[in-house]
């Protein structure tokens, strides 16, 4: 089994992505398995404060597709609580601002779409460390509005 770095290298990272991505601005998904990156607007579901996040996403179709992964640590990210208290958000991608409405993938469309990010780099290995985490990994569906 893979373990996973520490606590204070995983948030390190996410800083140092977060200024990558506001240097570099955010990217579609590419052929040969790059997820793209997208900013995600939600309202706090305690402040009522408007939050925003940097999260690596697929396409399947209209929809935009990730996971609600807190560093595969056991909590859920507040992000995809705020998203559970309120499920409409704004994206910010290349080609602008969108409205959409998120819903975490069950059942049949979640095994395809898990499927799916494994063909995507940058995850790693998905199954075993979702292992590590001892609960289902959300994966968590964008529909435009």
């Amino acid at each position: 089994m893979r373990k996973l770095p520490p606590r204070w290298f995983i948030r390190g990272a996410w800083q140092a992505h977060r200024r990558l991505i506001r240097v570099t601005g955010l990217s579609a998904p590419k052929p040969g398995g790059k997820f793209g990156y997208l900013r995600l607007h939600t309202t706090g579901r305690r402040s009522g404060r408007p939050r925003a996040v940097i999260l690596g996403y697929i396409e399947d179709g209209n929809t935009l597709v990730t996971l609600a992964m807190n560093g595969w640590d056991r909590a859920d990210p507040a992000w995809w609580l705020n998203l559970r208290t309120d499920p409409h958000a704004t994206v910010d991608l290349t080609t602008g601002t969108h409205p959409v409405t998120a819903h975490e993938a069950t059942g049949p469309e979640r095994a395809r779409l898990w499927a799916a990010l494994h063909d995507y780099t940058g995850y790693g290995d998905l199954d075993a460390f979702a292992t590590q985490r001892g609960r289902e990994t959300p994966v968590v569906v964008f529909a435009r509005r």
